[in-house]
């Protein structure tokens, strides 16, 4: 689950700087440029959404941990 999640965040990250190359700065809210913006919008929730996954996990196998030396 680990390796998937890193993964998953490096084409995030890819997509990303891709996007960010692709907006038309004279004009950012135009018809091509919102598609652009609302893609990067999108992977930013992507990868905000695999950190929580991943704290959660940190937290679930700390939990085990502690609760397997009581």
């Amino acid at each position: 689950m680990k390796i998937f999640s890193i993964i998953l965040s490096v084409i995030a990250i890819a997509l990303i700087t891709f996007n960010i190359t692709q907006i038309n700065f004279d004009a950012p809210f135009g018809d091509e440029s919102i598609v652009t913006l609302i893609t990067i919008v999108v992977l930013l929730c992507a990868l905000v959404l695999l950190l929580i996954l991943n704290t959660s996990k940190r937290i679930e196998e700390k939990f085990k941990k502690q609760k397997q030396t009581l």
